[in-house]
């Protein structure tokens, strides 16, 4: 009965942090550039017949695209948890996560898709990124390098435990700072969609952090 109520006593610190940074900028009188003005985009006709109405940034795409990934990885790493071993309440969080970030891919493809972006799949655990016309591939904030989740598939039963814990802990971590960076940027988060969003992986990523570091606790 708790979750709801610490939910959203986080996603209310969320909306605080952001409207202060707003507040700020407003008290500074600090001018917009021709950059900031462009990373906002206006709905086009085609996305009004969607019924999409509000702006959204470039950091609401970035956030979007990079946080498909970012899932996709934890799933895989969830996934894992039959195979290898993992102790009854690891399972327990690790099929949560599993049906939950599918979940929430499927939605952030669905979004991308509404306004005619492109889509990474639900598998690819990098993103794209285009640096001086090369195409490079990187990991998002928290993600585990192919070392790192070649260690975590190796291992079984209380050793998987301790390393998923470990990982997942970072993982999470990774996924706030994304969260935070997105309140920071310009124009960002407009999107009653990508709010809800972003308040909820603050929120849940949070408290399953505390959640996994009393389990870690039990098994190190």
């Amino acid at each position: 009965m708790r979750r709801p109520f610490v939910r959203s006593i986080l996603a209310g610190l969320v909306l605080i942090a952001a409207n202060g940074c707003i507040h700020h900028a407003a008290a500074n009188h600090v001018e917009i550039s021709e950059d900031d003005k462009k990373s906002i985009h206006e709905p086009t006709a085609d996305q009004r017949a969607l019924g999409i109405y509000q702006p959204y940034s470039d950091a609401d795409i970035a956030f979007m695209t990079g946080m498909i990934p970012h899932h996709a990885q934890a799933v895989i790493m969830a996934g894992w948890a039959p195979s290898h071993g993992a102790r009854s309440d690891v399972g327990i969080l690790c099929e949560r996560s599993v049906v939950g970030q599918a979940d929430e891919i499927r939605s952030m493809q669905q979004w991308l898709s509404d306004r005619g972006l492109p889509v990474p799949d639900a598998t690819s655990t990098q993103m794209k990124m285009k640096m001086n016309g090369v195409e490079h591939d990187m990991l998002m904030p928290g993600m585990l390098s192919d070392k790192e989740m070649a260690e975590l598939d190796k291992v079984r039963g209380r050793e998987f435990d301790r390393l998923f814990l470990l990982g997942m802990i970072k993982h999470h971590q990774g996924a706030i700072d994304m969260v935070n960076g997105l309140f920071k940027a310009y124009g960002a988060a407009q999107d009653d969609t990508i709010y809800k969003f972003a308040s909820d992986v603050f929120a849940d990523q949070s408290i399953e952090i505390e959640v996994m570091r009393k389990m870690l606790a039990s098994v190190q």
